[in-house]
């Protein structure tokens, strides 16, 4: 490659390694929300509780009104349920989850993932106005239920157990709130039956709500915030929030029929997916915390907004996803639940993560259990699959390298006239079949493979404490092997990841046999040391695959050097000769310079 091109190389790698240092997590870019007037409402005022100071100086009477004053206060009864997958926990006190333990995952301290926080009191309630002006939030009601209070309850395979949570508002009015829980399947169907409530309920709407986000389970906060977000699916398009910045509370709302709605951490979500057309739109909110120790926490409320059509009986059906962000698991569902999963770019990156490298992951380890050696024979699949273009680039470069002895005598011939050199220089490359852009082009066509490689490393909960080797205990964060007595500016690295190290070398090697040219020496250390240090917070998984790919690179430019690397540059046969771009290139620019 001549000076120029190499130039535009070097800054096209600079703008995708910034590029990337800015999607990595943390942090994340503050998202700017547009507002639509067609689509996007503000969510009503008189939906809206009360502040708690002044909640806590009002009587039930006064909060609640006639209707519900006297279900503020009754017998608890809490529920457990014990399946293969969970473990949950329920409440009559609002019809609630108390607890949601997955049993198949833990915490990075070994405990079970908890997507609930029972300390902020159970979640998924009923919230509606009524016609005596209150706003009333089923979270503080009692519900009546025939089972008996600490009954626990095993299911096994498909069986499946529905509770009946009753509120009887007066004789004739009452609210059928029906979970029912399955053995195999990490959701409940929910069934709301209005009997009667017509002259209670106002506004022809109530709210199904999740308001206490939740509970985070990996060890480093910051990077799991950078992953949490709340999200809108209808209409074909999503719709997300991130609360990026500390105390400042985003929110988005949307009218219409809602395919679901959710919030997600870094490997797990909650999500309410509405049957039918019964959804009229739905709600998102959401806000940034510090916690001790530098870390962070995002917390999001969700929730939808249902139809209330005053008939005398009247009944909708949610479906409440608790789980992990498996591909198969949510796809499942069939309404584009997998949107929710960060798979890059909706029209180029995230069809080659889900149509080919997804798929090609889970086959690798239906026979191979060990996901570090899973990710050894996939960098060797992928470097197959790209061998044509990685051999091409290769071969260009070395074309490039043979021809710099004859660009550099052009360069000094006609120093004094730049337009005649070009001329020169243009016919030379036409002249031995050359294009200065060869090795570049097939390197920037692996771009999007690459980079859905990142998106799907990074996030994919099957590296999630999988172990491989050695020191490496977990692929999906970065496998530490030592601890800085200092912080190195820019990037805030205080540890040291052994896989980021060991790619950086290859990757120094991979420019030590590339880079020829004396006056490129930079590049030969520059690329080897920036990458280091930007993959270093990546998961060593990740690291795992670019090291690989770079150990099989460095052998394959070993084959090809001693496969072709005497063979003498020649000029093509004038009756052969491209009619691409360089020749016609080289054959105007003579007229031009007339």
């Amino acid at each position: 490659m001549d000076r120029n091109t190499v130039i535009a190389f070097v800054l096209i790698g600079i703008i995708l390694m910034v590029w990337m240092y800015i999607t990595a997590p943390p942090p994340k870019p503050p998202q700017q929300i547009v507002h639509d007037s067609t689509t996007i409402q503000t969510k009503p005022d008189s939906l809206k509780q009360p502040a708690q100071e002044v909640a806590d100086t009002l009587t039930a009477q006064d909060t609640l009104g006639n209707y519900f004053a006297l279900l503020a206060s009754g017998e608890r009864k809490t529920i457990f349920v014990e399946t293969d997958l969970f473990n949950a926990k329920l409440s009559s006190k609002g019809g609630s989850l108390k607890s949601w333990e997955l049993t198949k995952y833990k915490t990075w301290d070994k405990s079970p993932v908890n997507l609930i926080d029972e300390t902020k009191g159970g979640d998924f309630h009923l919230l509606f106005s009524t016609s005596e002006g209150k706003v009333v939030n089923t979270k503080s009601l009692y519900f009546t239920t025939s089972y008996a209070n600490f009954q626990n309850i095993k299911l096994t395979g498909s069986d499946s157990l529905s509770i009946d949570y009753v509120l009887n508002v007066n004789e004739k009015s009452r609210i059928i709130k029906t979970l029912t829980l399955y053995g195999n399947k990490y959701d409940v169907s929910v069934t709301y039956r209005f009997e009667n409530m017509e002259t209670i309920i106002s506004d022809f709407e109530y709210q199904v709500t999740w308001e206490t986000g939740m509970k985070y389970a990996e060890h480093n906060s910051v990077d799991e915030s950078g992953f949490a977000n709340a999200s809108i699916f209808a209409g074909g398009e999503l719709t997300e929030i991130d609360a990026a910045n500390v105390n400042e509370e985003v929110k988005q709302n949307v009218t219409g029929q809602v395919s679901w709605v959710g919030t997600r951490n870094k490997y797990f979500a909650v999500a309410m997916i509405p049957s039918g057309a019964e959804s009229e739109g739905a709600f998102i909110e959401g806000n940034r915390l510090t916690t001790p120790d530098q870390g962070a926490k995002e917390d999001y409320s969700v929730g939808l907004r249902m139809k209330f059509l005053g008939k005398e009986v009247e009944t909708s059906r949610i479906t409440l996803f608790l789980g992990p962000l498996d591909f198969d698991i949510i796809k499942s569902y069939n309404v584009e639940l997998d949107q929710m999963m960060s798979l890059g770019m909706a029209f180029l990156i995230r069809p080659i993560s889900e149509w080919f490298i997804i798929p090609l992951f889970q086959f690798l380890n239906w026979f191979i259990p060990n996901y570090g050696f899973v990710l050894i024979v996939f960098s060797i699949i992928i470097k197959i699959l790209l061998h044509p273009l990685s051999k091409s680039s290769l071969q260009s470069m070395s074309k490039m390298q043979k021809l710099q002895p004859m660009i550099t005598e052009l360069r000094e011939k006609h120093k004094d006239d730049p337009q005649k050199m070009n001329v020169q220089i243009m016919r030379l490359y036409s002249e031995y079949g050359v294009n200065p852009a060869g090795g570049c082009l097939p390197m920037l066509l692996q771009m999007p493979i690459l980079y859905a490689l990142w998106s799907v490393f990074r996030s994919t909960i099957e590296l999630r404490q999988a172990e491989f080797i050695w020191w490496i205990k977990d692929l999906s964060i970065p496998d530490v092997i030592a601890k800085l007595p200092f912080t190195i500016p820019i990037f805030g690295i205080t540890e040291v990841s052994g896989l980021a190290v060991l790619m950086g070398i290859t990757m120094f090697i991979q420019q030590k046999m590339t880079v020829q040219d004396p006056r490129q020496k930079m590049m030969v250390w520059m690329m080897p040391v920036l990458m280091t240090l930007l993959f270093n917070s990546f998961p060593s998984g990740l690291n795992l695959y670019y090291f690989m790919f770079n150990l099989l690179s460095i052998a394959q430019q070993e084959w090809i050097k001693r496969k072709h690397g005497d063979e003498p540059l020649k000029k093509i046969d004038p009756s052969k000769k491209s009619k691409g771009i360089i020749a016609r290139l080289a054959k105007n620019l003579p007229e031009m310079k007339k």
